[in-house]
């Protein structure tokens, strides 16, 4: 019982132990925010990517793609393991392309480099990662290539202005007040409809401040459903340049700016005719009924179809997961130093509690004290100080963690510089996963350095002899 009483008399009464605790506190609580933003982070783009790839993926080793999608596909269906395995499939065509559009009354057309992917939308919907992240929430459901009558009607004007030599201005929806636009029978209708196009958010999107609102930021919107792009792309075996005009139907917005900034969806027989590839694909994305089953998977697919790639979507995104994991041990290692310099304070502070009190410890042997029970106040005494710093960093931590956002917010404000930058990450907010056995494993490491670094005058305290602790006393 006395050990205690002197440990806690120690807490209250040494304010250098303060120093010891606010260390210990700062390192926990910086170690649990950062943990829980880059497990947040780490987490939701696994999380995303997972749904926005294919589980497995078969494709060809170069952009002239392979032949007979569909027998290979009846070939994995009518595998006795496979078939029972799988639970969707579809085939795709990609391609880099050259992406090319107007803006306003502007002539000089804007260009980017943009991936071209052909897919059969309602095989797409079915694999997942494709249909949730449509704007227009008709498409959710069932999936198209078409235009809204209001679209429709904005490519056919578009197109009568630029055949009769105006300017391919952008005609924006009519406002309230303002007359409709012209009927679609009173308008001359081109011999078909436009092979149409799903552009990726951040192309025919920005985000920009919000001139009414300091500090905020909207969404400007350049390319309209009904605008018109051309794609420039390569042909099959020729690898020679073709084009063509695509009308806007709709958005995909993963809120991932890497596919919102590069994506678009074409359909997937004219994109093959566009490119002189009947027939042919360059992969097909199998989505299975349990992603435990992946290797299994794999290896037979590799059976089957020797000739052609089979990978996971992990194994695609290896080299981005494993640089994630990498930085977040390091980030940990550094951070964990922290916790290391509070250590070397416990023990220097120890070490002068010894010198200090030489002859209390010796009155206490003299009274009957052992060793051991010496020994135990100072390791209790750096267990107590290990326990309340990593008590009060856990509770500093959550707390900061639950409210990073609001938090973000409120810096942004006062400093007028945005923390967050969402134009770069396109998340709407600092995302966070506090993970109860990281959390636990930070305060185990800070008790445990707390009392690894008292060990040592912990030591030197219970090997005192009493007789000369009382006479250099």
């Amino acid at each position: 019982m006395y050990k205690l009483l002197l440990c806690w008399r120690y807490l209250r009464t040494r304010y250098l132990a303060l120093v010891c605790i606010i260390s210990v506190m700062l390192g926990v609580a910086t170690l649990i925010v950062v943990n829980s933003v880059m497990s947040g982070f780490s987490t939701k783009l696994r999380d995303r990517l997972h749904a926005l790839l294919s589980d497995v993926d078969i494709s060809s080793r170069d952009f002239n793609g392979f032949g007979d999608p569909e027998g290979k596909m009846a070939r994995i269906r009518s595998d006795p393991y496979l078939r029972d395995r799988i639970a969707a499939m579809t085939p795709t065509l990609e391609i880099f392309a050259m992406l090319q559009y107007r803006v306003g009354l502007e002539q000089a057309p804007y260009a980017r480099a943009v991936r071209l992917i052909g897919i059969d939308p309602g095989g797409r919907k079915a694999l997942g990662g494709f249909a949730e992240y449509l704007v227009r929430k008709d498409d959710r459901e069932h999936p198209t290539f078409t235009l809204t009558p209001d679209a429709l009607a904005r490519y056919w004007r578009l197109q009568q202005a630029e055949e009769m030599g105006q300017p391919a201005v952008q005609f924006d929806p009519p406002r309230p007040g303002e007359p409709p636009l012209p009927n679609m029978d009173d308008l001359r209708r081109p011999p078909s409809p436009p092979p149409c196009a799903i552009l990726g958010w951040a192309i025919g999107n920005y985000r920009g401040p919000d001139p009414d609102h300091p500090g905020k930021h909207i969404e400007y919107q350049v390319l309209m459903p009904g605008d018109s792009v051309i794609l420039t792309t390569l042909s099959g075996e020729r690898m020679s340049p073709v084009y063509a005009r695509f009308a806007v139907s709709d958005y995909y917005r993963s809120e991932m700016s890497e596919y919102d900034g590069n994506y678009v969806f074409v359909p997937l027989d004219y994109l093959q005719k566009l490119r002189t590839m009947e027939d042919r694909v360059t992969s097909i994305l199998i989505r299975l009924k349990d992603y435990a089953d992946h290797k299994e998977v794999v290896v037979r697919l590799r059976k089957l179809v020797p000739s052609l790639e089979v990978q996971t979507w992990e194994d695609k995104q290896g080299a981005l997961l494993a640089a994630i994991s990498v930085e977040k041990g390091i980030l940990n290692v550094l951070l964990f130093l922290i916790i290391a310099v509070a250590g070397f304070g416990i023990l220097a502070i120890f070490s002068m509690i010894v010198v200090e009190k030489t002859r209390d410890i010796g009155i206490l042997k003299a009274l009957g004290a052992s060793n051991w029970g010496v020994l135990k106040i100072f390791l209790g005494y750096g267990l107590l100080l290990g326990l309340v710093g990593a008590g009060l960093g856990t509770a500093i931590g959550l707390t900061f963690t639950f409210n990073i956002n609001h938090i973000e917010h409120m810096l942004t404000r006062m400093t007028g510089q945005e923390i967050f930058p969402r134009d770069i990450y396109y998340f709407n907010e600092i995302p966070t996963d506090v993970q109860p056995w990281v959390v636990g494993l930070v305060n185990a490491g800070a008790v445990g350095i707390a009392v690894l670094f008292s060990i040592l005058p912990a030591l030197r305290a219970a090997l005192l002899h009493p007789v000369r602790a009382l006479r250099y006393e």
